[in-house]
């Protein structure tokens, strides 16, 4: 049914279109993923100024007609996140932490534990610009899994259910196996299950710090392999180097 629609929504890409216009890829808390055509935004004067960049929190009214884009119509700044685009590694964070969204949580189903989660990571990347918080890009990812339903089982082997000797992690199994059960599964230290049980269990802004950088390259790779085995994508690696 056409009509307006107003809500608030994360700039997840940006892409241009035409001589003038910009396909928008959104997140918004109770439509989910959506698309949107801002038209004449690449003009000087244009009444959007430069509110529909990526990583922009906005406040927009869309309209909604029979095309599968919704045309933008009105849009206020709610946060900038302005030092991002000041420092390279915020910004490949930025665009890496949209794209984990943008492909975890591709249709229009509303998830809005999603839609605040990912605003509480670009706040982040933005007020701690210049830093190069690893720790943090992981445990983001680790709730995104919790969100899509495939956080990896860490309280007990994932085939057996042994609490002890956990010593490796299998993304086909879903989250860490025993000595006994590791079979094609990869070592994980115990610094990597204890990061990412703690990284589960507290604020994305309490992410544990101080965790050696080859049990966080662990963390990524269960990560990795469990989205790969459950969800069937690729996602781009948070960490880099």
């Amino acid at each position: 049914m056409a009509g307006s629609v107003k809500t608030e929504a994360i700039v997840l890409r940006s892409m241009r279109y035409g001589e003038a216009d910009r396909i928008l890829h959104l997140y918004t808390p109770h439509r989910g993923r959506v698309g949107a055509i801002a038209k004449g935004v690449r003009r000087a004067k244009s009444r959007f100024g430069g509110r529909l960049e990526p990583f922009f929190r906005v406040r927009l009214v869309l309209y909604e007609g029979r095309s599968d884009l919704l045309t933008v119509t009105s849009a206020e700044t709610v946060a900038p996140h302005a030092n991002i685009r000041t420092d390279a590694g915020a910004l490949d964070a930025a665009a890496r932490a949209c794209d984990a969204v943008g492909r975890l949580f591709e249709t229009a189903e509303p998830h809005p534990a999603v839609f605040h989660l990912l605003a509480n990571e670009l706040a982040l990347l933005d007020a701690d610009a210049g830093q190069a918080d690893e720790p943090g890009r992981l445990a983001f990812r680790l709730k995104l899994l919790l969100a899509a339903g495939l956080a990896p089982h860490l309280a007990g082997c994932a085939v057996c259910g042994e609490r002890d000797h956990l010593s490796g992690f299998s993304g086909a199994a879903g989250g860490v196996v025993c000595q006994a059960c590791e079979g094609s599964a990869f070592a994980l230290d115990e610094a990597a299950h204890t990061f990412m049980v703690e990284a589960l269990g507290r604020p994305l802004a309490e992410a544990p710090r101080g965790t050696p950088p080859k049990a966080l390259r662990q963390a990524e790779r269960a990560i990795l392999e469990t989205v790969e085995h459950h969800a069937h994508l690729r996602l781009r690696p948070a960490l880099t180097g």
